[in-house]
């Protein structure tokens, strides 16, 4: 039988309907903490909770990837992704998900430096930054009681799968560098991986460290215009480099005395 003659009777009503969506976890600095996007949905199911940013893909119109920047847009207003890092997280499939009808969502992960002020679209009542430290996410994406933003849907675990991804990212390719602006010092980057990471990290070995990784990090030949808060001499201006891998790897404080 030939593909035409196939098509020709081919029934998809045979087969159970099943829904695409995206999700996206953008992730961003502000105020020295890690901040997520979050949606106050203005609709049922789940109306009046917190969720990712996301939505149905326009099947037919757009691709994966092209929904997820359209979503990521629509609560930004980033027409241009910019110094923006989108990725594909994970597919999310369990039964019973969402409620109105078996959905599969297609989750990615977004993060960049001095993302702008959220703007609710069109299927919510709000739209907020909000800092990942007061969701209380536990490791498995549970959030206990009492939380004031309880996340819909399963996007609790979707969150947490998102922040060790990017929690990986930082150990292993020079993506830190996609929270910051286009120069920036070696205590800034410092500062974007305490906040992903949430630990302290030794100023000293962290800069010998970042220097020692070839194509992680090239200086500028500039300095700041003038020094820090205690004063002290101006701290030179760093870039990124051209490494798309970091060799060796910074691994968190955690994972060294793993490994010791």
């Amino acid at each position: 039988m030939t593909d035409e003659a196939f098509l020709a009777d081919y029934d998809p009503s045979r087969y159970p309907a099943v829904a695409v969506t995206v999700d996206v976890v953008a992730l961003t600095i502000r105020d020295g903490a890690l901040h997520v996007l979050l949606v106050e949905r203005g609709e049922a199911p789940f109306k009046g909770r917190w969720a990712l940013p996301g939505g149905f893909v326009k099947v037919g119109e757009e691709n994966l990837d092209q929904a997820a920047a359209r979503e990521l847009a629509e609560e930004t207003g980033l027409r241009s992704p910019g110094r923006v890092h989108l990725e594909q997280l994970a597919t999310y499939g369990d039964p019973g998900r969402d409620p109105r009808m078996p959905v599969v969502s297609v989750a990615y992960l977004a993060f960049g430096p001095e993302m702008p002020d959220p703007r609710a679209g069109s299927d919510a009542s709000d739209a907020a930054w909000t800092p990942v430290a007061s969701l209380r996410l536990s490791a498995s994406g549970a959030q206990p009681p009492g939380v004031t933003r309880r996340l819909a849907f399963d996007h609790a675990r979707i969150l947490s799968d998102g922040l060790e991804r990017a929690r990986g990212k930082l150990e292993y390719t020079p993506l830190a560098t996609a929270f910051l602006p286009e120069t920036f010092t070696i205590p800034e980057l410092r500062a974007v991986y305490e906040c992903v990471w949430d630990e302290a990290l030794h100023a000293g070995n962290f800069h010998r460290k970042v220097l020692s990784v070839p194509g992680f990090v090239e200086g500028t030949g500039d300095t700041t215009a003038s020094g820090g808060r205690k004063g002290g001499p101006r701290a030179r201006l760093y870039r990124a480099g051209d490494a798309r891998l970091l060799h060796p790897a910074l691994l968190r404080p955690a994972t060294e005395e793993d490994i010791r």
